[in-house]
């Protein structure tokens, strides 16, 4: 039988490499563009992101403290989600710097206008969500303590997809090669085709 590594978070994890963020994944990467009430521009790649309602759709992103995706998103109420595709994930890459700069500019990025809210989509991604903040909630630990993080929440008002990506109507998830983050200082994952498989849910 093999042994089990058991560890308690409060105590530490005992490991070259905190293991939480590699069991939880792949993580689908959300990249957030929020515009500041100034008009300044920001956008940043989340690992803590995912799509947690069908009706109405809500999408949301975690971040370890508030930093300006949240400020943003909280004070102007609006954000969009871009899907990060494996052409663009380098580029991704230079957006999660956390020097005072333009995104945008330093990653060699343009801006799609949205029809709904104020803050762009990246043009070269072909998926965009505009979102409108639904609910902004502060994360404690289980004894109601705050940990500092902030889980940002948001309908999804209006969605672009490139056509090129809808087969008879079906949104074609593995053409679009979407970037995964997973374990380790920089370890991505990226799916394909023959990974596919289909199960049909019991009635």
């Amino acid at each position: 039988m093999s042994s089990v590594h058991f560890y308690r978070p409060s105590q530490g994890h005992g490991l070259p490499h905190d293991p939480f963020n590699a069991i939880v994944a792949p993580r689908p990467i959300g990249w957030i563009s929020t515009v500041a009430p100034d008009g300044t521009r920001n956008l940043a790649p989340y690992s803590f992101f995912n799509a947690f309602a069908y009706t109405p759709p809500i999408v949301g992103f975690s971040s370890t403290e508030e930093k300006d995706s949240a400020r943003n998103a909280r004070e102007t109420g609006e954000f969009t989600w871009s899907l990060v595709t494996r052409p663009l994930a380098e580029r991704m890459n230079e957006t999660s710097t956390t020097e005072g700069v333009d995104e945008w500019e330093r990653a060699g990025l343009q801006p799609a206008p949205s029809r709904v809210v104020a803050p762009p989509r990246v043009a070269d991604s072909p998926v965009g969500f505009e979102c409108r903040v639904s609910q902004i909630l502060p994360l404690t630990g289980a004894d109601g303590t705050p940990n500092g993080a902030v889980l940002t929440l948001g309908e999804v008002v209006g969605v672009h997809i490139d056509e090129d990506y809808l087969q008879d109507g079906i949104y074609q998830t593995a053409k679009a090669q979407p970037v995964m983050r997973a374990g380790g200082p920089s370890a991505y994952y990226g799916i394909s085709e023959d990974l596919r498989f289909d199960l049909r849910r019991p009635r």
